[in-house]
């Protein structure tokens, strides 16, 4: 059930208000990575679906 709305790709919370961010990948770039302003705070770790690369 898609909502249309992105996702922290930590922690899976709907991604709203200041300091969130999305980028590319880094070493595939082929996904787009969401993080929430407290998952980057906390430095908790994500995962790409496409190529396995983890990130802080």
């Amino acid at each position: 059930m898609a909502t249309g709305r992105a996702r922290c790709s930590s922690c899976g919370l709907a991604l709203s208000g200041r300091g969130v961010v999305q980028f590319a990948c880094p070493q595939c770039g082929a996904v787009t990575i969401c993080r929430c302003a407290r998952c980057r705070d906390q430095s908790v770790a994500y995962h790409c679906p496409n190529c396995s690369f983890a990130g802080p």
